[in-house]
């Protein structure tokens, strides 16, 4: 399936300015196609701020825009919190209808970059440890209320003289659960025409929805794929996570081996590691076993508090016993540095609280 990154971001802007779509709205303002792309590129390459700055538009255009509610961002600032040590910002983004999603920039040493967006408001996937899964599910993000939390930091970054160096849609939500808004959104991040993200610098993590998987292997691209396993086998997996009752870990692991066969590209497993339930010597030895595909690669993952989940993290000694296991074994791991714990921004923490039914649910708690 052919993606226009321009159309979609037209599709979007206009749709939520109350027109049918990117002909309606052109027409509406008499817009010829290098308006079009005018627009785009302010928004997108130039990352200007709004369109009264787009200094190259008619004033008389920049004042209908202006009266008719367009804009070029679909998210708002809320609350912006910074860790202690300055690596880690995490953005609470409101969106026109109310509802918010949390996205997190971190920093690390040297020049590169990690942009973590969310693709949904909530999550429907009830992970017993993910503090977004407790709180319920919303609904889905457009694509350009996803590509625009980067768009924020991307600005954000480009006023320090920096630019994002890598995406992952490991946010809030389910990126397959919502596929369709999340591939126009990687358009829209890839497009050498708007910010120009190389494809190999773009991670989606699933928490293993195999009909998603096979379609992800059909579109060809370098966008890298991420699981979130969490557990070595049906009996532990299928306690913390309701979807392995629908597509059990034999189906998943299939799944990633036909992808593995189609596209030759690494696959990622994030692994979390929680004290008692998936952090025993003979998790690792079934994790290794499992293991066995020449493109693997396990994220063994500290395990960050959230309010909801019942869970303690497993102590650092034990990670790194668990790794060795892993090592022993010839399978590649790293044990995740995590960052933004103070603010909770680190894995598993996100959770818009303002959002309805996490506010529903906090209330009647």
């Amino acid at each position: 399936m052919t993606r226009d990154p321009l159309r979609i971001w037209v599709d979007d802007i206009a749709r939520r300015t109350g027109f049918a779509g990117a002909d309606d709205f052109a027409r509406a303002f008499d817009l010829k196609p290098f308006r079009l792309k005018q627009l785009y590129r302010a928004a997108t390459k130039e990352l200007v701020e709004d369109l009264e700055s787009v200094t190259t538009l008619p004033k008389e255009l920049r004042a209908e825009f202006a009266a008719r509610g367009v804009a070029f961002s679909s998210v708002t600032p809320v609350v912006l919190q910074r860790s202690k040590d300055a690596q880690t910002t995490k953005g609470l983004f409101r969106l026109r209808d109310g509802n918010e999603v949390e996205a997190v920039l971190m920093e690390h040493h040297g020049d590169r970059t990690t942009v973590c967006i969310s693709s949904q408001a909530g999550c429907a996937f009830a992970c017993a440890f993910c503090s977004t899964g407790q709180a319920g599910f919303t609904r889905n993000l457009e694509a350009t209320e996803i590509f625009d939390q980067a768009r924020f930091f991307a600005q954000e970054l480009q006023s320090r003289g920096k630019r994002i160096t890598n995406i992952v849609f490991m946010g809030m939500g389910e990126p397959f659960h919502n596929y369709d808004a999340v591939m126009n959104a990687v358009a829209l991040l890839n497009d050498p025409h708007g910010l120009g993200l190389g494809h190999r610098h773009i991670t989606i993590s699933t928490v293993g929805l195999v009909d998603k998987i096979d379609r992800f292997t059909d579109e060809g691209l370098q966008v890298n794929l991420a699981i979130s396993l969490h557990a070595p086998s049906d009996r532990v997996r299928s306690t913390i996570m309701p979807v392995n009752r629908k597509f059990d870990t034999a189906e998943l692991m299939a799944a990633i081996e036909r992808y593995v066969e189609k596209t030759n590209r690494k696959v990622f497993f994030e692994y979390v590691m929680l004290e008692g339930i998936n952090d025993t010597e003979a998790c690792a030895h079934e994790l290794a076993d499992l293991m066995r595909g020449k493109l693997y690669h396990v994220n063994l993952i500290p395990y960050n508090s959230t309010p909801d989940a019942p869970f303690q993290g497993t102590a650092d000694a034990r990670i790194w016993a668990f790794a060795g296991i892993l090592d022993e074994a010839r399978v590649p791991t790293t044990v995740r540095h995590n960052m933004g714990r103070d603010i909770s921004a680190a894995c598993g923490q996100l959770r818009a609280e303002t959002q309805p039914k996490a506010h529903k649910k906090a209330a009647t708690a």
